[in-house]
């Protein structure tokens, strides 16, 4: 019980988006479908009175002033129509634009590695296929829900007043098709999960097809691939082709057993007439159509409400993605790095029992340059990702300036800290747009950060409206590096984390790049890094390196080389 009341509190964190700033337009388009529902009703009754005035009963109007009636009706409908035409698609297009964006921000507080542990196929199939699932089957049913619902109220008080006997023939009757959506309606949320299950598996696959095409290729494994790929899309299909065959079965069962009821009012109807109950014809026709008003809901509102249904566990499977791994707590402190970081007793793991830092000190003093090193697996990624926040789940102390880490906000903590990793991500837009990352900076703040990180022949060349291409497939692997270089000067951030940012690049230009971050004065620098080179590894102020986990050495580079211990053995190695 606990957790459904938080699961739908959670929800509503995201569902009150659709009306945010929106009740307007949905408090217009609410009263156009009652009164297109109302429409209706008088629709059904002035056949009534026609129908009668026609076989010769007296009725309360004259043919006259029904015609007149008729055209005051049919003026209204029009005005009710257009009124529905504009209100309608912009209530559902605010609503569905609000509840992207709240969704996207929400995306936007988690970790900064929260997607490197997450299926990103989650989110992709969230705000693209479930979208469309739910504008379709929440949103846009909100309103024919209502109108079917007031229709259903009106035509059973309309029959009532015709005949209260007709009526409840027309009740049990109906009792058949309510009893059947019921049954059926209920295996369509399943089936809807199923669908938005099979879909995200599906953009997975084509991510990862489309990504490692170059190994594919090389491998000639297509006719592998192609078989993988066949078999997601398959099961993807079967799937939504049994929510369709779902859909079908629902409307056939509803649409026999509203048959099979709308002849027995029309027969039980008609004996009423005949043996002078007190019924016209003109009111068995029309108990036939209100019989419609009433059947329709008592078929459709099932599938609806199931559809709905199916709509609430799209949403809850996108919030529950969304609010795992999010820090949302801490304090604020100023953007700035006085004494320096400090770890203590730093021990992590991802698995229980299996270690990838054990009981780790260092200190690294503000505005200087330090060097990580040592073999694959030591922990060197792993240290530099803990200084990020990726994790709160460590053993010990990280202390910036004396605060620790898990006390301050994400927010305070990236105006510390910046990354250049590897793997540098460039969008598909100009150079000045990838290196302020689309906001506005002084010309001045821009240019310093293109001369510090070596990025100003580039400028020169090509101009800062140069277009980089899809993930920066217009630039070399150095320009790209320099961009993220240049990203973390224009931030102002006084400690920069350099993750084995020149790995694959050729010795030249890794050299350059790691120049241009060590000549940088006023900066904290902590660069890992698998390439020893001399006249680079002289310029730091401390060397640490790592061996299974743990600190084995540290100093600078001369006193590191004259114990002749590990360093002394990697670096005489890379030469």
């Amino acid at each position: 019980m606990k957790k459904n009341k938080e699961a739908t509190a959670l929800r509503r964190q995201f569902t009150r988006h659709f009306y945010l700033h929106n009740r307007c337009a949905f408090l217009v388009a609410m009263t156009a479908t009652i009164l297109t529902a109302c429409s209706n009703l008088a629709i059904s009754w002035l056949m009534q009175q026609i129908i009668d005035t026609a076989s010769g009963k007296s009725g309360l109007f004259s043919l006259l002033q029904l015609t007149l009636i008729c055209i005051c009706i049919s003026a209204g409908i029009v005005i009710v129509l257009v009124l529905e035409y504009f209100s309608c698609p912009r209530f559902i297009k605010r609503a569905m634009r609000q509840y992207k964006d709240f969704s996207f921000e929400e995306m936007a507080k988690k970790n900064i590695n929260a997607f490197t542990g997450e299926n990103t196929s989650t989110y992709i199939s969230a705000l693209s296929n479930d979208a469309t699932s739910i504008e379709s089957n929440y949103l846009s049913k909100i309103f024919i829900l209502v109108r079917e619902l007031v229709m259903f109220i009106g035509a059973f008080a309309l029959m009532l007043y015709y005949s209260p006997l007709l009526t409840l023939a027309a009740f049990l009757l109906s009792l058949f098709p309510v009893i059947a959506s019921i049954l059926t309606g209920s295996r369509l949320a399943k089936q809807e999960k199923t669908v938005s299950d099979k879909n995200e598996s599906f953009i997975g696959m084509v991510k990862d097809i489309l990504s490692g095409f170059s190994v594919i290729k090389s491998f000639k494994a297509e006719r592998e691939i192609l078989r993988l790929f066949a078999k997601s899309n398959a099961a993807l299909e079967e799937a939504k082709s049994r929510r369709r065959m779902t859909e079908i079965v629902i409307q056939i069962i509803g649409f026999v057993a509203g048959i099979i009821a709308q002849f027995g009012v029309f027969l039980f109807g008609a004996y009423l007439a005949l043996s002078g109950r007190g019924v016209t014809a003109g009111v068995v026709i029309v108990f036939v159509q209100l019989m419609n008003y009433v059947l329709t809901p008592i078929s459709d509102v099932p599938q609806i409400l199931a559809n709905r249904k199916a709509a609430n566990a799209l949403i809850d499977k996108l919030a529950s993605a969304i609010h795992s791994n999010v820090r949302t707590c801490g304090k604020t402190v100023n953007n700035k790095l006085d004494k320096g970081i400090e770890l203590k007793n730093l021990s992590f793991a991802y698995e229980e029992n299996s270690a990838v830092l054990n009981n780790i000190n260092m200190c690294f003093e503000a505005g200087k340059s330090y060097a990580i090193v040592g073999g694959s697996g030591s922990g060197k990624s792993t240290l530099l990702n803990l200084l990020m926040g990726s994790s709160e789940n460590y053993k010990g102390e990280i202390l910036l300036d004396g605060n620790e880490l898990r006390s301050i906000t994400s927010d305070s903590l990236y105006d510390i800290v910046s990354i250049v990793q590897q793997n540098v991500f460039v969008f598909n837009s100009t150079v000045r747009d990838n290196i302020t990352m689309f906001r506005s900076f002084a010309d001045e703040e821009l240019h310093r950060a293109v001369d510090m990180s070596g990025l100003a022949p580039l400028i020169a060349e090509r101009g800062d409206n140069y277009e980089c291409g899809e993930n920066g497939s217009g630039l070399s692997g150095g320009e790209r590096q320099r961009i993220s270089i240049a990203r973390c000067l224009l931030r102002g951030t006084p400690v920069m984390l350099v993750d084995e940012a020149t790995a694959a690049l050729d010795a030249e230009t890794a050299f350059s790049v790691t120049n241009s971050i060590l000549d940088i004065s006023g900066l904290t620098r902590i660069i890992v890094t698998h390439r020893l080179e001399e006249a680079l590894l002289r310029k730091y102020d401390k060397i640490f390196v790592l061996k299974n986990g743990r600190v084995d050495e540290q100093g600078n580079f001369a006193e590191l080389m004259d114990k002749k211990g590990l360093f002394y053995s990697l670096f005489m190695v890379s030469q």
